[in-house]
């Protein structure tokens, strides 16, 4: 049976030549949707691959094209420095460079649509070639309704049969939402369409020590077979009980947080994480008759979840003591006495202790410099995007690294509040065959990520504004909090050409949303 070019369009090429083949005619698939014949049509393949014994599932299943949002205001952390009276307590204290920020012109749901709708207009990907549609975020501006759904009535018309919904678990539930994701395409309910993976956050604190660590944006992740960013290899997860940051008022978008908790809580995951991730493909390596050792050296790069820079170089520290503890790296640290002095102290000892933090800084910084530095770009200018903050870093370091990135591995590590974190792997790689979206159309690759995202010109065209500006934009998105009937205030003028925003909140608090022109 020959391809009908309606499917042929929308079907996933499942890392070989030929599509999804059905004898079905184009009346018969405008009967029954595209959809749905995409998924009789993936059947049918399949099924003629089980006939002929060579029966497959989906192969490095992952990221096939990324895109994020961002707000176009931001604010110098030199500005707050100045406000606050505490020269280079958020540059060098925190690492941080700039802060996004929204005013109540957006709310979570514009943020995750303008991600959302650039990469589906970067990347040509029309509404019947997604199956399932995922969210991670933990802005809520509804304690029961999925945003999910507001995402589908903008830029889904007409497909309704799209599995998924918000996972929640503070910053990791894009994390759970990708992993989510993953699974879907791997296993036997796998239909043929592509998953969609949105996550991102507004992050925003009351005046005080916490508000620089705040920022925020959006980023939207293509997942399917064949990819150039794919998901492979052993993970760990660890999950515990701590109130290090919560949100449990209702009058208030602002969490309660106890930050020296959240710090310790952070990179107790990170210990936790990495050694155990690091047994597991130990496991695995002898298994398969090999005696290598997991250490940072088995990795290209990392990406970590990144409320603020300055803790993502304390976790990395934690990786580094790790691989001293099994002897690694040894040329570079026995000839130290506080390296020894540390070794022979416990890893809950060494997490508390100032001067021991500074020594694992000190001892990692050149290979945090190769492996983290490239993927802070983002992070630096844009701050905490809470569930989206990892894959902003994917994302920076695709960006910076797109051409040396193939066959090389990614340490990635993902945290959430309260608390759940994950270390996995993505294997960056050159796509075999063709994983594109029409026959004869452009590949995914990671060159093209680089390319289509453009971050750093789009970084570059933002707007600088005052401290006035964005206390402003501060108290009122806190005064329109939990309102109902009400037209937004923020000027139209400071968003991005073609972006969504939230036009109107009824008296039901029932949300409206519109869209600025695009140039």
């Amino acid at each position: 049976a020959k391809a009908n070019p309606l499917i042929e369009r929308a079907c996933f090429q499942c890392g070989n030549s030929h599509s999804v083949n059905t004898d079905m005619d184009n009346a018969t698939v405008a009967a029954i949707g595209v959809g749905a014949a995409i998924a009789i049509g993936a059947s049918r393949y399949m099924q003629q691959d089980k006939n002929s014994g060579g029966a497959e599932r989906p192969q490095h299943v992952g990221i096939l094209a990324m895109e994020a949002y961002f707000p176009q205001n931001y604010l110098p952390q030199t500005a707050l420095e100045a406000q606050d009276g505490c020269a280079g307590k958020y540059t060098v204290g925190l690492g941080q460079e700039k802060l996004a920020y929204f005013d109540d012109r957006e709310d979570v749901a514009s943020v995750l649509l303008n991600a959302l709708v650039r990469l589906m207009e970067g990347y040509g990907i029309q509404p019947e070639q997604v199956g399932r549609l995922e969210v991670g975020t933990e802005t809520l501006v509804d304690k029961s309704k999925s945003v999910k759904t507001t995402l589908l009535a903008q830029l889904f018309s007409g497909c309704a049969d799209i599995e998924g919904v918000t996972s929640i678990n503070a910053c990791y539930g894009g994390t759970a939402a990708l992993l989510n994701s993953v699974a879907w395409v791997e296993s036997s309910a796998w239909d043929g369409r592509y998953a969609i993976v949105v996550c991102g956050d507004i992050a925003v604190y009351e005046a005080g020590p916490a508000r620089p660590t705040g920022g925020g944006g959006a980023v939207a992740m293509l997942i399917g077979p064949n990819a150039p960013l794919a998901v492979s290899g052993p993970r760990c997860s660890h999950a515990f009980e701590v109130y290090d940051f919560y949100k449990p008022r209702g009058d208030s978008e602002y969490a309660i947080v106890d930050g020296k908790l959240s710090q310790g809580a952070y990179l107790q995951a990170v210990d936790e994480c990495y050694s155990g991730l690091a047994k597991k493909m130990d496991a695995a390596a002898a298994a398969a008759g090999s005696a290598t050792r997991t250490t940072l050296d088995s990795f290209a790069f990392a990406c970590m979840h990144s409320p603020y820079v300055k803790l993502v170089q304390k976790g990395f520290g934690r990786m580094y003591a790790a691989d001293m503890a099994g002897g690694a790296h040894r040329s570079e640290w026995e000839e130290s006495a506080e390296a020894k002095a540390l070794l022979a102290c416990s890893a809950a000892e060494t997490r508390d202790d100032r001067n021991h933090e500074k020594t694992l800084r000190s001892l990692s910084q050149s290979r945090y410099s190769k492996m983290i530095t490239p993927s802070t770009t983002i992070t630096k200018s844009v701050g905490n995007c809470y569930t989206g903050a990892v894959y902003m870093n994917l994302l920076s370091l695709v960006s910076s690294c797109a051409a040396e990135l193939p066959s090389r591995r990614v340490l990635m590590f993902s945290y959430g509040s309260g608390a759940v974190a994950t270390a996995f792997c993505i294997e960056a790689r050159t796509p075999s065959g063709t994983n594109c979206l029409t026959a004869g159309g452009e590949i995914f690759t990671c060159a093209r990520i680089a390319r289509v995202s453009d971050i750093e010109a789009r970084l570059a065209s933002r707007t600088e504004r005052t401290v006035s500006e964005f206390n402003a934009a501060m108290d009122l998105r806190a005064a329109r909090y939990g309102t109902k009937g009400y037209e937004p205030s923020g000027s139209l003028e400071a968003l991005f050409p073609g972006s969504y925003y939230l036009d109107k909140v009824d008296d039901l608090h029932r949300r409206t949303y519109a869209r600025t022109p695009k140039l």
